[in-house]
């Protein structure tokens, strides 16, 4: 097995500045008064769901060009666009527009990274 890299400062301030919204957040939704406290406990579990994330996505993809690895994905594009169909289709008509645009930028990702992996072969 290959030794990873490093991980880069940029990966560390991310994870602790996740860290520290939670413990700032979780603070907030006991010390602020109930309408603030609600919210403030909602932005901590965001948060703690993103540090979460972001601790896997690092783990799974290590060294540097994270995001141009996360774009030729085919899994992640083809879920996005699946999530995006089904929110188009259980949707309000108010929002209906947002959720078309969504799931053709979707399409449009989910197409991009097949053709990147075929044509690289990877």
């Amino acid at each position: 097995m290959e030794p990873r890299p490093p991980w880069s400062d940029r990966r560390r301030r991310t994870l602790l500045g996740l860290g520290g919204g939670i413990a700032l957040f979780g603070i907030g939704a006991f010390v602020l008064p109930d309408q603030y406290g609600v919210t403030s406990s909602f932005l901590a579990a965001l948060c703690g769901f993103l540090l979460v994330v972001a601790t896997i996505v690092f783990v799974v993809v290590p060294g540097p060009d994270t995001f141009r690895t996360l774009l030729h994905t085919v899994p992640l594009a083809g879920a996005v666009l699946v999530v995006a169909v089904l929110l188009l289709l259980s949707t309000s008509a108010d929002l209906r527009w947002l959720w078309s645009l969504i799931a053709v930028a979707a399409a449009v990702w989910t197409a991009i990274a097949v053709w990147e992996t075929r044509r690289t072969g990877g």
